[in-house]
């Protein structure tokens, strides 16, 4: 079944994305505009709190090694510091980089609002296994099936064109509105950080008034 299945969704899902490459360490301020904190082409899925105090945006890639980086090494300790305490909710928004990581959010979101996290958790724990792998959607298919979602809906999924142009919009969005041009890219509380930082960089943003 397998490869006529995957060329028909491949061919699908991998539509015309901008490449890109994961970015260098930066701080600026963020635009004070709806594109931050308005409705967004995807409904956020918000960790912690609704109303905790703060709020920490993320544009990521799944392919991006230092996103991933930032989900292994980071995620937890922040997310215990400040997400669990309820002094902050936690945003992950799609900014893919190549069609094989909006094939990935475009999975992640089918699994459904509840899972999508954990599916974008395991696959930025396992990305080295189907990210840079030569079959990597076939790869990437066998980490979604482990997470408990089916064949058929695997293929439906990456045959959701409106799923895509909304994956699509997103980046464009955060792209033309809020100059995001790499990941990842933070939002705290209106400052926004491009790179990977470490916990006391987190620390020292949360500590100011918000933006």
């Amino acid at each position: 079944m397998g490869s006529r299945l995957i060329s028909a969704a491949a061919a699908l899902a991998l539509a015309l994305f901008a490449t890109g490459a994961c970015a260098e360490a930066a701080a600026m301020h963020a635009p004070g505009n709806e594109a931050l904190t308005g409705r967004q082409p995807l409904p956020d899925i918000v960790e912690g709190r609704a109303d905790a105090p703060a709020t920490i945006i993320e544009y990521a890639s799944m392919t991006c090694s230092h996103c991933a980086a930032f989900h292994k090494d980071v995620w937890p300790a922040l997310r215990a510091k400040y997400v669990d305490q309820g002094k902050a909710k936690f945003i992950l928004r799609e900014f893919p980089l190549d069609p094989l990581a909006a094939a990935a959010f475009m999975l992640a979101r089918c699994a459904g609002p509840e899972k999508r996290d954990a599916v974008v958790d395991r696959l930025f724990d396992h990305q080295a296994d189907w990210a840079f792998a030569a079959n990597a959607l076939f790869k990437l298919k066998q980490e979604v099936l482990a997470a408990g979602m089916s064949e058929a809906g695997f293929d439906a999924c990456l045959k959701n064109q409106d799923l895509l142009d909304r994956v699509n919009e997103m980046r464009d969005l955060a792209a033309s509105k809020l100059g995001v041009h790499a990941t990842p890219t933070f939002f705290v509380n209106g400052v926004a950080l491009s790179g990977g930082h470490s916990l006391d960089k987190f620390d020292q943003v949360l500590a100011l008034p918000a933006h």
